[in-house]
């Protein structure tokens, strides 16, 4: 049963690099992301594009992030809006704070007000797509380069934000392609787009060891929780079992997708 209601999350939630073409039984459209607080709403992966926090929905286009009362939820009322520049792709609830990924860079956002996020500071990169997870003090930070992206950087950026008003670089390591990705205690998940998955222990975050690669996948975006891990590819869902302990991974299932 809980891999049921696992599949059910991830069915409503798509990633940047997924449109409105994918299909399984039905059109699947929009970036969402939901609060993994919050068991009634569910878990989001780390290239979505709005999330649930409480009484509030905090949703990212290109340029802005704006807030949604939605206690009223046949009413939902626009509380803000903010400008955040260019570029803008992903949100990643954390604690009392949202992490903006943008091409330019990584924007830190307070809750305290909840209906008016306030800035604390950005942690600024060369150009490229950038989806963002966090995990007690470190964000991670994947950079891609290519067409959509401007960029030719491709890698992993980890920035300490102990001090959310003072990002700073902690370390960098090299990728092929990289997209989507999650964090659970000391496993990494990254998406390599068509170079396939990979499993990193982050024990030492100044020597992450990879301890899986799978090769032979596409991957888009990643969401681990308690030891079941859905990969969202380009031919369908994947589910992995994993033991961050051990860190062991294998393949339990998949539900493919047909492109329209």
């Amino acid at each position: 049963m809980k891999i049921k209601n696992i599949l059910f999350f991830i069915i409503i939630i798509s990633s940047c690099d997924m449109s409105s073409d994918l299909s399984i039984g039905g059109n699947i459209s929009g970036d969402v992301q939901f609060n993994s607080e919050s068991s009634s709403t569910g878990i989001g992966g780390s290239m979505a594009r709005f999330t649930i926090k409480g009484e509030y929905l905090y949703t990212v286009d290109s340029d802005n992030l704006k807030t949604f009362d939605i206690k009223e939820r046949k009413n939902p009322e626009i509380k803000s809006e903010v400008s955040l520049g260019w570029g803008v792709e992903t949100i990643f609830p954390y604690g009392e704070n949202l992490f903006i990924g943008a091409q330019s860079g990584m924007h830190i956002y307070s809750l305290e007000n909840k209906e008016e996020p306030l800035w604390l500071s950005t942690y600024e990169h060369l150009t490229s797509c950038d989806p963002v997870v966090v995990q007690d003090d470190f964000a991670f930070v994947t950079l891609r380069g290519g067409t959509e992206c401007f960029g030719f950087n491709n890698q992993l950026d980890i920035v300490d934000v102990s001090n959310l008003k003072d990002p700073k670089l902690f370390k960098t390591y090299d990728m092929i392609n990289p997209h989507g990705l999650g964090i659970d205690g000391n496993c990494l998940f990254i998406s390599e787009g068509d170079y396939g998955l990979k499993m990193f222990d982050i024990t030492n975050l100044e020597d992450i060891k990879l301890t899986k690669h799978f090769e032979d996948l596409s991957s888009l975006d990643v969401i681990p929780y308690q030891g079941i891990l859905m990969v969202i590819g380009g031919d369908g869902f994947h589910q992995y079992s994993y033991d961050c302990e051990n860190t062991e991974i294998s393949y339990i299932s998949t539900i493919p997708i047909e492109r329209l």
